[in-house]
């Protein structure tokens, strides 16, 4: 059996590195490797270490004796998904105070991938209004909360005198406040007297298309 893309002797490597390293706290030594997997030389063994490495299975420090570690899988973070975005024109939404979907229905993003020390929330599309910046119809938009938006970042809006939300491009000219579709069919929506009719509810920092909906990469 093959994991991935190593061959069944790296995987068996892989393998008793990783049992070594829970028991001991440490990496075996080469000699120990050879060993235990059977392999006739030295030189292979680092030839197979080589290929495990680029293959980021684990990590080496050649200036350090037994500078084998395992690499381990970034932590995950679940997101809870609050409800609905409008990418689109704005539509009522309901005055909600706690997520719309169980938590069952969360997102598991990988930390490394996320801000640091950020309560992020996520937020289902509806609507084409943001197809040129590559949201779509029913992916997951993360968002970071905060209440102020510099030019171009996409952010969720409540327009408190329409009651109504949307996901949109901010931009703040001259006293009024422009929510720029990225859908050259769609028209922006300009907004007087911001600071009484308009509220920031997040920033987008990520988004996230339903594996379904995933396209097969090209042969």
């Amino acid at each position: 059996m093959r994991e991935g893309g190593i061959t069944d002797r790296q995987t068996r490597m892989k393998a008793f590195i990783e049992e070594y390293f829970s028991e001991h706290g440490y990496a075996p030594s080469y000699r120990e490797i050879m060993k235990h997997v059977g392999i006739p030389s030295l030189s292979v063994v680092r030839y197979n270490l080589d290929r495990l490495q680029r293959e980021g299975l684990l990590e080496r420090d050649p200036r350090v004796a037994r500078g084998i570690r395992p690499r381990r899988a970034p932590e995950q973070q679940s997101i809870r998904v609050w409800g609905y975005i409008q990418a689109g024109e704005p539509t009522p939404v309901p005055g909600v105070t706690e997520p719309l979907f169980g938590e069952d229905e969360a997102l598991s993003i990988s930390q490394d991938l996320l801000p640091r020390d950020a309560d992020l929330f996520a937020l289902v599309v509806r609507g084409d209004s943001m197809i040129d910046a590559m949201v779509h119809d029913g992916d997951y938009v993360i968002l970071k909360p905060q209440h102020e938006a510099r030019n171009g970042e996409m952010v969720a809006i409540w327009l408190k005198n329409r009651e109504e939300t949307t996901l949109k491009y901010f931009f703040s000219e001259n006293g009024k406040v422009r929510l720029q579709p990225a859908n050259p069919a769609m028209q922006p929506i300009l907004i007087d007297n911001p600071d009484e009719n308009l509220e920031i509810r997040g920033k987008v920092v990520m988004v996230i298309r339903p594996m379904e909906k995933r396209l097969p990469l090209a042969q």
